[in-house]
């Protein structure tokens, strides 16, 4: 692939450049958002590596003028802001993915690998909205909501439905919510899922006609209607 790299530090970008390099990747680097703009709309490029905070021209106001102009180069967003509104902000801009500062170059790499086979393969793109009957989860703005109505969740609730809602209609085991959702590979022998499916049941369900959550007798469960 052909690589451009817009990072201000020179230690992140020496890392950086270095592992693309020795995957077999050309490198492009700008050291400032004003330059790394130019060649991203002056030269083709494969994917985009970018700094969330540069001088000269902000990152996310590059990405922004980027996307306006029709550029769809697939866009990897690298951020030491972690707060979900950052991230969310940054996706919404028109980034594919994002990175977290620091960060093993393993995973940027594999980040960047996916966005590219996303571009070049619609069918691989990540759904940024999952719906089940009335109920609608909306994964950039961490909104869900039923029939409309807005419903308030936790993080670890809106990963749970988040899971439940992508393996909708199928029973789900335990053993799949404690690793999906809880990273557990083991069982706790704590009644963790049992208080969490009772809390997001009266979330998405109570006040409503029909419930999706439904208990499956030595199983599991299933979302669905």
């Amino acid at each position: 692939m052909r690589v451009l790299l817009i990072e201000d530090d020179p230690h992140t970008a020496t890392f950086i450049a270095k592992g693309l390099r020795e995957d077999g990747h050309t490198v492009e680097h700008a050291g400032d958002g004003k330059q790394g703009l130019f060649l991203a709309t002056t030269e083709d490029f494969d994917a985009i590596v970018l700094d969330r905070m540069l001088p000269a021209l902000d990152g996310l106001v590059l990405l922004q003028t980027l996307r306006g102009a029709g550029n769809r180069t697939p866009l990897l967003l690298l951020t030491a802001l972690g707060e979900v509104e950052h991230r969310v902000e940054g996706l919404r801009a028109g980034a594919d993915d994002y990175l977290v500062k620091p960060f093993a170059y393993s995973e940027l790499s594999a980040r960047l690998d996916s966005i590219v086979r996303r571009q070049r393969d619609p069918a691989q793109r990540e759904p940024t909205r999952l719906s089940v009957g009335d109920l609608e989860l909306d994964l950039l703005g961490r909104d869900a909501r039923r029939a409309g109505k807005r419903i308030e969740l936790q993080p670890r609730e809106f990963r749970l439905l988040e899971y439940l809602m992508r393996q909708a209609g199928r029973v789900v085991t335990r053993t799949m919510l404690l690793e999906a959702v809880w990273d557990y590979h083991f069982d706790p022998q704590t009644n963790v899922i049992d208080v969490h499916i009772s809390r997001l049941r009266q979330k998405i369900d109570h006040g409503f006609e029909r419930p999706l959550l439904h208990t499956v007798r030595g199983a599991g469960y299933r979302l669905g209607e």
